[in-house]
């Protein structure tokens, strides 16, 4: 696995670099070992592996980041 850029945080904001995902951001809520829980603008909650927090064509980019 891959570890992310930045170290992912509950309260940080970040969007979705996929095109098919345009637009998309999304709040983490809180971090495991292997996957951030993060919550949409629908309101909807979901799990992220933390190697996909990286700004790669796939992956996500910090838009709004927190104090540790």
């Amino acid at each position: 696995m891959t570890v992310p850029t930045t170290p992912v945080r509950p309260g940080q904001v970040w969007a979705d670099n996929d095109k098919r995902s345009a637009g998309r951001r999304v709040t983490v809520v809180s971090v495991g070992q292997t996957h951030a829980l993060v919550e949409t603008s629908l309101l909807r909650r979901t799990s992220i592996r933390l190697d996909r927090f990286r700004p790669t064509s796939t992956g996500y980019r910090l838009v709004k980041d927190v104090a540790p």
